[in-house]
């Protein structure tokens, strides 16, 4: 029963329903207005008015994780940065991993060139992007040697 349960409830997110996480929104409610009323108040005692603009409650942040510290991906873009770092190469070229992992780790300490078919919509400290299907022909800029793929 409790597969069954699982698979559903697997089946509910992938479709962008999560009750989970409906749940705990509910539960956020009354913890929301508590914060809010106390935030006014205490913008009632200052010197200084600051407008709230539109509101976008967080309501279920309370009741999760602070992030996803697991998985074979989580651990292994770890170790791989930490190699880089340690190898310290003239050019890293990173093929198709996602700039909110691996990426992340590795520009954070020294610049990285990324090849990957999906763009990427925004620019990125010591990331160079270059939009690239590996599987056509490569323009001339990228044929390059790289010591560290």
């Amino acid at each position: 029963m409790k597969i069954i349960l699982i698979r559903v409830y697997r089946l509910l997110v992938m479709f962008g329903l999560d009750p989970i996480k409906t749940i705990n929104s509910i539960k956020g409610i009354p913890y929301y207005f508590q914060n809010l009323i106390l935030l006014k108040k205490q913008q009632n005692k200052s010197m200084q008015k600051f407008p709230f603009g539109l509101s976008y409650p967080c309501l279920d942040d309370r009741f999760s994780n602070s992030g996803e510290a697991k998985g074979h991906y989580f651990y292994q873009d770890l170790l791989v940065a930490s190699r880089v770092h340690q190898n310290n190469p003239k050019l890293h070229i990173d093929v198709g991993s996602k700039v909110n992992g691996f990426v992340a780790h590795v520009a954070s300490f020294r610049k990285i060139k990324v090849l990957d078919i999906r763009p990427l919509s925004n620019k990125i400290l010591n990331v160079e992007f270059v939009q690239a299907d590996l599987m056509s022909p490569l323009d001339n800029k990228l044929h390059e040697c790289c010591d560290s793929l």
